[in-house]
């Protein structure tokens, strides 16, 4: 086994408790620990006792740190990379030091652990034997074309949003997909105030136009039925 390894560890989405024994093991053992914002990451490290460094690495400075990191893990540091919530990557950073992990011949040892978009298919009612995850859609430039490939797709469709953009993206997709296109919403998953809704496209967003919502979206669509 190569003993240079990368460490992608999941987070939990909001419940605390949300996560395995083995990641919190594997988070102990780490020499440092790569994490988007430091005062998220503490409440989970402070929580489960766990004193190791916590260094940023996000968005904004990942191609401008990732080949130190690639260092350190060559040196024989331990590093262990979360994000705020779920699985690194996946709608959030990692996939650069992933990729540069790979060309340095370091192992990537990726945990099982919490996402959102499976708890929100399994919700929606819709079909879940086959989807198609689209993640945020780009706010300006081809969020149209993004959208209009979607028009003909048969399986289920999973995108994430944020509160301040749900209208808005709820309002696109009727104009592409139509206004009675079954659909359904998760926010807060795992957490006090979850909730989950069912109904067309017209009908959630007539439900949230008045309200003032917090906490991240996923919003699974109906695929185009014959």
């Amino acid at each position: 086994m190569n003993d240079k390894i990368l460490n992608i560890v999941p987070t939990p989405i909001g419940n605390l408790d949300d996560i395995t024994f083995r990641s919190l093991e594997t988070l102990k053992k780490s020499d440092y620990i790569l994490c988007e914002d430091t005062r998220v990451s503490k409440k989970l490290l402070s929580k489960y006792n766990i004193e190791v460094q916590l260094v940023s690495f996000h968005s904004y400075n990942e191609h401008k740190t990732v080949q130190q990191h690639i260092d350190q893990i060559l040196d024989g540091k331990i590093v262990s990379l979360i994000s705020d919530a779920g699985t690194p990557s996946i709608s959030d950073p990692g996939f650069l030091i992933v990729r540069e992990s790979i060309k340095n011949n370091i192992e990537i040892n990726c945990l099982p652990g919490a996402t959102a978009l499976i708890p929100a298919i399994v919700n929606s009612g819709l079909s879940s034997d086959r989807f198609v995850f689209e993640g945020f859609l780009p706010a300006k430039k081809g969020r149209n074309k993004r959208i209009i490939n979607l028009v003909e797709e048969k399986r289920s469709i999973v995108i994430y949003e944020s509160p301040k953009k749900i209208l808005r993206l709820l309002n696109d997709l009727m104009v592409f997909l139509g206004e009675d296109r079954k659909a359904s919403i998760s926010r807060e998953l795992s957490k006090i105030y979850q909730e989950n809704i069912r109904g067309t496209l017209k009908e959630l967003y007539d439900k949230f136009k008045n309200k003032n919502v917090k906490g991240e979206f996923v919003i699974v669509i109906d695929g185009k039925k014959k």
